[in-house]
């Protein structure tokens, strides 16, 4: 049997749970509201940045009681050593013209924040109406570069994560909690 495909060697993985799906619910419900007071009237467009942000994105599209738009983007930055080489490659790029948008990043998690800055740079560069970030977890332990999130749902110490939307090795996406990984098993 491929050990991937061991249900009991993939279970025995999950270490604990660090955040729960009742408490994540909470969290984006209460997100939902803040932006759907802060935008009411104005167009809006929610861009998950592929692919840990998907799950986020789909719960907080629905807790946003105003009209939005929703657009997909893949980056990699390609770096270096531990010197960014300040370049980052749009693998998939947003269809539409921003400018006429209050954009919102969806984010998964926020850990040496290097990427997401510089698509927040090259977003910019783009005449957005406002331009703000949410993220779902932030892991400030780990920041490399000078980058805060507009609104943090939960603010994590430095574990390996995986769960809602959130992988290793493209499993555990599915875990309707954030985990804590065990990769000693």
């Amino acid at each position: 049997m491929d050990e991937k495909c061991n249900t009991e060697l993939y279970h025995s993985r999950i270490k604990r749970v660090l955040i729960t799906q009742e408490e994540i619910a909470a969290a984006i419900k209460e997100a939902g509201e803040e932006i759907s007071a802060s935008f009411d009237g104005h167009p809006i467009l929610l861009v998950s940045i592929l692919k840990g942000s998907f799950v986020f994105l789909a719960d907080l599209s629905r807790a946003i009681t105003v009209p939005c738009e929703i657009g997909f983007m893949c980056a990699k930055s390609y770096y270096n050593g531990t010197v960014s080489a300040g370049v980052v490659k749009i693998t998939m790029d947003l269809e539409q013209d921003i400018s006429n948008y209050h954009v919102i990043i969806v984010e998964d998690i926020i850990d040496t924040g290097r990427t997401l800055s510089d698509v927040v740079k090259l977003l910019k560069t783009r005449n957005p109406l406002s331009l703000k970030v949410v993220t779902l977890l932030d892991k400030p332990s780990r920041r490399i570069v000078d980058f805060k999130a507009d609104k943090a749902l939960f603010t994590i110490p430095d574990h390996f994560v995986i769960g809602y939307g959130l992988d290793c090795a493209e499993y555990y996406r599915n875990l309707p909690y954030i985990a804590e990984y065990d990769a000693t098993k």
